[in-house]
């Protein structure tokens, strides 16, 4: 006989797998910050500082903040993180991610060569 079971798994746990992705991504020097407003407060989205995840239905749709490196081109960043974010959250979970959106909150300073 065969068991069924239905898996869930704590928005906390799918941020977490998002924040490896996006720092795994070329082009990214740290996550960001999220600026705190009044409509996040009540909408029903759970995460890390830097990554907002909304999970209905089987559905995922991510929000995250990332700081991009200096040197990189912001728009190729942002495409690969969303690919990076749909990609490992899709393969360690099984359910559909149908939104990656990513927010550049800021830009990292260029490093200082020692001389």
């Amino acid at each position: 006989m065969a068991k069924s079971f239905e898996l869930n798994i704590n928005t906390e746990v799918i941020a977490q797998m998002a924040e490896m992705a996006a720092l795994e991504t070329e082009g990214v020097a740290a996550l960001g910050a999220k600026p705190v407003d009044l409509h996040s407060v009540f909408r029903k989205t759970v995460g890390t500082k830097a990554v907002n995840v909304l999970a209905d239905a089987g559905i995922i749709k991510v929000e995250i903040y990332i700081v991009v490196k200096a040197n990189a081109t912001v728009n190729d960043v942002a495409e690969r993180v969303q690919e990076s974010v749909k990609e490992k959250i899709q393969g360690m979970t099984g359910k559909a991610v149908t939104r990656v959106d990513v927010v550049i909150s800021d830009i990292a300073e260029p490093e200082t060569e020692n001389q």
